[in-house]
């Protein structure tokens, strides 16, 4: 009678010589060379070990008796392959400069004759919220520009290279991830180094000194980047499974997913590409296959994080201020956003920026301001759920005001406006502007409540602000109260 291991011997040997070209165990093995991942090993000592947090994968026989085990999930990539990265943001900066170059006859114009004045001009002349462009360019470009940076990002960030779309913490750390890089991409390309501010000099000129794209790039960008892999996981991979035909999976996934598309193209790689799946011309049942290792869209992992302090905080405010002493111009509405870094349990370092524009103010007239302050902020810990703060802030107020003069608007109708330069022209004609730059004091506290570990919502801060400006045309700025509340998201606890 044969033994147990010659029996275990003949029947490793009939499953490797037996193996057709798509059995699930060849695929497994053509997918795991391609994707250079590992997938079940052959092993005939070792016992089945269980699953642990590190290996959730059930490890125990499966194929005839103990003869195969899966091992080891792969081990984690970490860190950030900053070469590709850099590289790939430079291919899309060279694109984006060169469109502009060849279809802005200003910044032309402004290239020829470069000069530092004029790009700290650019720099310092930002105010407000609109920019002059069109809403195709501020709510869909830029929108875009906010979600191909975003995926460049998690494209080289190894650790979550291969995150879909699903409720697990996985993927929406890849996301605000990728966000923090579209912010500090948009604001490079905005007044960077190598940006809009210093080849052409485009925010030193009427009507192109709104921080709009910097708000809107990043966040919408980020909202549009988790459509589209919302679209990828939930429509494009269950179309892929049934239809074999690659090219129409090529069309489909360039149809559907623009940005992603795009991204692909910059980090060097076919616009088709995928981290996290077989190519396009994989078969079928390779898809079936990887498919297995994927966890379900509903998916959240079972243990709690710890409760902790967030070494970093970011917040989108609302804020209303009311200036004493003026009886022509009413509250000042806008906006602004927070970072926080901890310095220790209960202490964060705050940079804050922040502008509003004057509603109610008399005819004709129209003002805003910008903020940028930075101080530190005291936290009282006591409760999970309710956080009282307090902050001393310091920086600088930018005040703008425009007045148009009516008869001169009415004149200047007939004026040639066809060329950025003639438009430029028309509307210095009926306006005046004036801006003045003083040190402001923010003081206050406030109080958020925290829903879980992941967010907080600022139901309200209240803040005295003491600015070192005098009047300007009828307005007094140097005393104010604001009132703020947002959404606060806090990054390290989750």
């Amino acid at each position: 009678m044969r033994s147990l291991a010659q029996i275990r011997f003949l029947v490793v040997l009939l499953t490797v010589v037996s193996c057709a070209p798509r059995s699930a165990l060849c695929q497994a093995s053509s997918d795991a060379r391609e994707r250079m991942i590992d997938f079940p090993t052959i092993s005939r000592s070792d016992p089945p070990k269980a699953p642990t947090a590190q290996s959730p994968l059930r490890s125990g026989p499966t194929v005839m008796a103990d003869a195969f085990y899966v091992s080891a999930l792969p081990k984690t990539q970490t860190g950030i392959d900053w070469k590709n990265l850099l590289l790939s943001s430079a291919n899309f900066l060279a694109i984006e400069h060169t469109f502009r170059y060849s279809t802005e006859d200003s910044t032309r114009y402004y290239v020829q004759d470069p000069s530092l004045e004029g790009y700290v001009d650019s720099v310092t002349n930002l105010h407000g919220w609109g920019d002059g462009d069109e809403f195709m360019v501020n709510y869909i470009g830029h929108p875009m520009q906010g979600a191909v940076s975003n995926f460049m990002w998690q494209h080289n960030d190894r650790a979550y290279r291969t995150a879909e779309f699903g409720r697990n913490r996985r993927y929406w750390k890849a996301k605000l991830r990728g966000m923090a890089f579209a912010f500090a991409y948009s604001t490079q390309f905005e007044i960077g180094p190598v940006s809009e501010a210093s080849l052409g000099n485009v925010q030193a000129r009427w009507p192109q000194f709104g921080l709009v794209d910097l708000v809107v790039t990043p966040t919408i960008g980020t909202g549009w980047a988790v459509g589209e892999d919302a679209v990828d996981r939930m429509f494009i991979q269950r179309i892929e499974t049934r239809v074999a035909n690659p090219y129409f999976r090529v069309f489909l996934r360039g149809l559907l997913n623009p940005a992603r598309s795009f991204s692909n193209t910059m980090n060097g790689k076919v616009p088709w590409s995928r981290d996290d799946r077989p190519g396009v011309f994989k078969h079928i049942p390779e898809y079936a296959r990887a498919a297995m290792f994927k966890p379900a869209i509903g998916e959240l992992p079972p243990v709690d994080p710890p409760s902790g302090v967030a070494p970093f905080e970011f917040s989108f405010d609302a804020t209303a201020r009311q200036y004493f002493g003026n009886t022509d111009a009413g509250t000042c509405i806008g906006g602004g956003g927070t970072a926080g870094f901890r310095l220790a349990s209960n202490v964060q370092l705050i940079t804050d920026v922040g502008g509003c524009r004057v509603v109610e103010w008399k005819a004709n007239w129209s003002g805003d301001t910008l903020s940028y302050v930075i101080g530190p902020r005291w936290t009282v810990q006591k409760s999970q759920r309710w956080i009282p703060h307090f902050e001393i802030l310091l920086g600088g107020m930018k005040i703008t005001q425009e007045y148009k003069d009516p008869v001169r608007e009415v004149a200047a109708a007939s004026m040639p406006d066809d060329t950025e330069r003639e438009a430029l022209a028309k509307h210095y004609y009926y306006t005046t502007d004036w801006d003045d730059n003083g040190f402001t004091l923010h003081a206050g506290g406030g109080l958020n409540f925290r829903p879980n570990h992941a967010f907080e919502i600022r139901l309200a801060t209240l803040e005295y602000e003491h600015t070192w400006l005098g009047p300007m045309n009828g307005i007094e700025y140097r005393n104010a109260i604001k009132v703020s509340g947002g959404l606060v998201v806090r990054m390290g606890t989750w």
